[in-house]
């Protein structure tokens, strides 16, 4: 039983929408995000990431960087750029890629509901990078990047999206990456009503990305409660900002792997290693897809190679059944020694947004192997989840990106 909440969003004013929406903090280093922000002025990653509006030798994580990123929120929302709404309300988030449309609610989830497991995890989150969130969240007493979280289709949720999405929306754009965004506000009392009933009654949600934002929000909660024990449970902070989207309109993208080197092996040596743990066919020069589970493509001095798991040799376990699991566990770790990926610096990770060209690009430049994944499913995920255990790292790429800064929900 979940608990998912409206709130009264601070929001952009209408006309700025667009040139405030930003992409993720997390997907830019600092050279890139300071590029961006000194392209756009406007754009929300000043605030996500505020060292883009103080000197280079001003580190990322110092104190003057969390007082900055509240001091200029909070100039926007008083000179009008953005607004706050009055009424606590549900907001329809729809975003279109390549023709394809998913559509999520923006909404606030339970801390305790995370805390209890009725929001799933499937990631371990790095406790550098959730603190440096924790303290931006603590400076600006608000949450401004939502935690993109999925759940299993419900017919009464869509029902009430489909009515809204007939209205006017607050928001029609198109970012500089072709991608549409459009919301709604769900206002009525009565639809209101009709999301949070159903939610309570959708069983599980998982965290699909955002798992960093998440922790932090949560502590953050945590650390209010202890400086608060007098509280009631309907303050704000007991909730942290989401968009949530059903299962069905969801696409997880490949996350692939570049390798620097064949760990002191010849092309053919190595080659002659793969096809002892898979079936191996070369393609030839034309980039190829794996096209299904238990496949995957390689790229080796100028070859593209199908490789095929046997069947017999697919393991049981939602964990140990992932093609990345498979590829870690027969060919990174067995044959290039790579028995860490989340920490051997010998191994790259290529979402696959990027496309097969990029893998090619890299083993030209500073790779010696590529290997291109079919997509992890949302199905997957979710078993991995259900079992209270932990994907490799890397497993999923989601596409599109939510946009910071068109919700943000404040902590008193």
């Amino acid at each position: 039983m979940a608990i998912i909440k409206p709130f009264c969003a601070i929001r952009p004013s209408r006309e700025k929408a667009a040139k405030i929406a930003a992409l993720p903090y997390d997907v830019y280093n600092r050279e890139e995000a300071k590029e961006a922000v000194r392209k756009n002025p406007e754009s929300f990653l000043k605030i996500d990431r505020a060292e883009t509006l103080l000197g280079d030798d001003v580190d990322t994580y110092a104190p003057e960087v969390y007082q900055k990123a509240h001091d200029v929120l909070w100039e926007m929302v008083e000179d009008g750029s953005f607004i706050q709404d009055k009424q606590k309300c549900y907001y329809i988030y729809e975003l279109t890629m390549d023709g394809r449309v998913q559509t999520g609610i923006a909404a606030c989830a339970s801390i305790d509901d995370y805390e209890r497991g009725v929001i799933k995890k499937h990631e371990n989150t790095r406790a550098e990078k959730e603190a440096d969130r924790i303290r931006h969240v603590d400076a600006c007493n608000a949450q401004t990047g939502p935690i993109f979280l999925a759940y299993r289709a419900n017919q009464a949720i869509n029902a009430v999206v489909g009515s809204v999405k007939q209205q006017e929306p607050l928001y029609d754009f198109v970012a500089e990456d072709g991608i549409r965004h459009r919301v709604w506000a769900i206002s009525g009392d009565g639809q209101i009503g009709g999301i949070e009933e159903a939610f309570a009654q959708v069983g599980e949600i998982y965290i699909a990305d955002g798992h960093h934002r998440a922790a932090s929000a949560v502590r953050v909660g945590q650390e209010r409660r202890e400086a608060h024990p007098g509280y009631t449970g309907e303050e704000e902070f007991h909730y942290f900002l989401s968009v949530l989207f059903p299962d069905e309109e969801l696409m997880i993208m490949d996350y692939n792997r570049v390798v620097k080197d064949l760990n002191g092996l010849t092309p053919e040596g190595f080659l002659a290693k793969v096809s002892q743990a898979f079936e191996v066919a070369l393609q030839g020069a034309e980039p190829v897809k794996p096209e299904k589970k238990g496949v995957f493509s390689m790229y080796l001095q100028g070859k593209w190679y199908r490789c095929a798991i046997r069947p017999g040799d697919i393991p049981d376990g939602p964990v140990e059944s992932l093609d990345v699991s498979i590829l870690q566990e027969k060919l990174l770790a067995p044959v290039l020694q790579i028995l860490d990926p989340k920490t051997d610096s010998r191994i790259d990770f290529v979402g696959g947004i990027r496309g097969l060209g990029e893998l090619e690009r890299r083993c030209k430049a500073d790779c010696a192997v590529a290997f291109a994944m079919y997509p992890t499913s949302i199905h997957e995920l979710f078993a991995v989840a259900d079992a209270g255990m932990l994907m490799p790292p890397k497993s999923t790429w989601f596409e599109p990106k939510l946009r910071s800064g068109l919700f943000i929900h404040a902590l008193d």
